[in-house]
């Protein structure tokens, strides 16, 4: 998708999978001041999770607001992905919709870029189907899974229920990179990439919307965010994992009844990162101490009051391990 908007004067480009986001009339140059301070100029490289993206996004634009010569990208290489750029050292950033797994941690330890996870919302990982679908408004988890598990052999809506109608079941979904492929592999089909591999998959979300809402029989998954920018184009189903059909929606995460499906998100900072790019710690401390309005601007259900605590403490430390000092008061 590429498209150029304007917003808060911040010239928007997508292009090559990167979000740029350069303020008009800006300055490019080295970092300036520190975390607390503010950086009057710098490059901040940021990539990972498309789930996470369009939020490390509002939190870039609304920053670059205040902040004219600091330059921001915003990649979109899924969460796997971009943990191979960053344990590589090329990005001061990572957006991540599950946690770093083993292998991930040794390959940053073995490229000497330290890392801790910073929480920043929460999601409800949505099964989409076409808006023609008045048949799937409900599906189990059972369901779910006799759809994407391995070899599996439905290519029918009836073939998932009798009393649903003789349709091609259409899949689509993230991609093998993609920390929403890992966590609804694990949450549904009970282990992480055990996955059918007859769908289409993409890094790109919007491809997973155009691909369901252009097929009357279509399926895919996603975060939340992508459902609420689309709600005109596909239909959200309920999930049941034993306790009756459970919308996805901000109450439902936040009281933990949307199982298992809900989850949180997470950006990972290189510690070295945030002690040497003073342009890098100015727009993570903006971004903690912002959270819960950028989360609502971007349209993600945001951290509960304990989540937000653990927010502000993780962060604090990781500003310490850095040498930086804590922020002040937001």
């Amino acid at each position: 998708m590429n498209n150029t908007r304007t917003k808060w004067g911040i010239a928007v480009v997508v292009a090559g999978g990167a979000l740029v986001l350069s303020a008009c009339g800006g300055q490019s140059g080295s970092s300036g001041s520190s975390a607390s301070g503010g950086a009057a100029s710098g490059a901040v490289a940021v990539d990972g999770s498309s789930t996470v993206a369009p939020l490390t996004s509002v939190a870039a634009e609304l920053f670059q607001a205040q902040n004219s010569g600091i330059n921001v990208t915003v990649g979109t290489s899924g969460t796997g992905g971009g943990f191979e750029k960053f344990c590589r050292g090329e990005t001061d950033m990572n957006d991540a919709s599950r946690p770093i797994e083993a292998e991930e941690k040794a390959a940053c330890e073995q490229g000497g870029v330290k890392t801790a996870p910073l929480t920043v919302a929460n999601d409800a990982l949505t099964v989409v189907v076409n808006k023609e679908n008045t048949w799937a408004t409900c599906l189990t988890t059972e369901q779910l899974k006799k759809i994407w598990e391995p070899k599996s052999q439905v290519t029918n809506w009836n073939q998932v229920d009798p009393s649903f109608p003789d349709e091609k079941l259409v899949l689509f979904g993230p991609g093998t990179d993609s920390g929403t492929f890992d966590y609804f592999t694990d949450a549904i089909n009970g282990e992480e990439g055990a996955s059918r591999t007859d769908f289409t998959p993409s890094e790109d979300d919007n491809v997973v919307v155009q691909g369901v809402s252009g097929s009357k029989g279509g399926m895919g998954y996603f975060g939340y965010t992508y459902y609420e920018e689309n709600t005109d184009k596909v239909n959200a189903v309920q999930i049941d994992s034993g306790k009756g059909c459970v919308t996805p929606s901000p109450e439902s995460v936040q009281d933990k009844t949307y199982t298992p499906l809900g989850r949180p998100l997470f950006v990972y900072p290189s510690i070295e990162a945030l002690g040497s790019n003073a342009a890098f710690a100015a727009f993570l401390t903006y971004y903690v101490q912002n959270d819960a309005s950028i989360a609502e601007q971007a349209k993600f259900i945001p951290l509960n009051d304990q989540q937000k605590s653990e927010l502000e403490s993780a962060f604090s430390k990781a500003l310490s391990e850095a040498g930086q000092p804590a922020p002040s008061s937001s």
